[in-house]
């Protein structure tokens, strides 16, 4: 297969901006938007996965099904492979989108409830902009800034405040997690510039085929498996509907609007994720996670708001 070719950069839209542009906008923040409601439910598919599977058989079933399902459609579709200059980016994305992120908040899950992890990781639009900032060059305004590290501050304050006083091995992987998939989500937004967002997950999931397969066969043949609905349910949901299907249409839709609108949309998914934990897990939520969940999403509005 021969390399791809590269494509012109969508522009920003404008005052006067045709029809046709701003329709491509709209499309592409409900795209961004079914792309969070697609991560709000992977906390609790991954409750659900941790019910039938081991964390590392689960993270290794979850990536191998997502590339054999991302793989296929590259090959029913005759993709042409990335040009050589796109690979280093695909690299990134794969190492924090399709290996890091997944097993760090899953082995966190292990001990963590979903709401806890949930509200930690409302840190990642945050960290996702701090990324982008770095990786374009843009310096952000000292108000942003200022609601960054105030974001920062709320998460940090419940954090330790539920592990008893100190963070724990559980609240490392979550922090952890943010770091590798705010590179992830980055690098994978600037390539969903240049090439079909679907295809930036695809290659970076196939890519990792050769890890991923040996690490399953591995994972099952030491973690037995204990086939339940929620154990099938869990991990296919994770599989299909966050690791290839979410970030599809996630990373079509920071293609169409860019890194810090889309990042905007995901105020709403640490919220989503905590209903998700009440209605489909039974936990209960202590005052705290809500209102945490609720500072973050002011601080994060304000990062959004603030001009370089």
């Amino acid at each position: 297969m021969r390399a791809q070719s590269s494509a012109t950069a969508p522009t920003p839209i404008a005052v006067g901006t045709p029809p046709a542009t701003a329709a491509s906008h709209r499309a592409g923040t409900l795209q961004a938007a079914l792309g969070v409601v697609a991560f709000s439910l992977t906390f609790p598919a991954t409750a659900w996965g941790l019910e039938g599977f081991g964390p590392w058989a689960l993270v290794a079933v979850r990536s191998v099904l997502a590339a054999v399902l991302a793989g296929g459609c590259l090959l029913f579709l005759r993709v042409r492979l990335p040009e050589r200059r796109h690979w280093a980016g695909l690299a990134v994305v794969a190492a924090g989108v399709v290996v890091g992120f997944p097993l760090l908040t899953t082995l966190a899950l292990e001990t963590s409830t979903t709401a806890h992890a949930a509200v930690v990781v409302g840190l990642l639009p945050l960290t996702t902009a701090v990324f982008s900032a770095v990786r374009t060059g843009v310096r952000p305004s000292r108000t942003f800034w200022a609601a960054a590290l105030a974001g920062a501050a709320a998460v940090l304050a419940f954090t330790v405040a539920q592990s008893g006083g100190a963070l724990t091995t559980a609240d490392g992987y979550l922090f952890a997690a943010l770091l590798v998939c705010a590179a992830g989500y980055t690098e994978g937004g600037r390539l969903a510039r240049v090439m079909p967002g679907w295809q930036v997950i695809g290659w970076a999931l196939v890519c990792c085929l050769p890890l991923t397969v040996p690490a399953a066969v591995v994972a099952l043949s030491y973690e037995p498996v204990a086939w339940n609905a929620h154990g099938v349910a869990g991990v296919l949901w994770v599989a299909v509907g966050s690791q290839f299907l979410g970030l599809v249409v996630w990373y079509r839709g920071m293609a169409a609007v860019g890194v810090p609108r889309a990042s905007q949309l995901q105020l709403a998914q640490p919220l989503l994720t905590l209903v998700w934990s009440v209605l489909l897990l039974g936990e209960h939520l202590t005052a705290a996670a809500p209102l945490t969940a609720a500072a973050v999403l002011v601080c994060i509005a304000v990062t959004q708001r603030s001009r370089s």
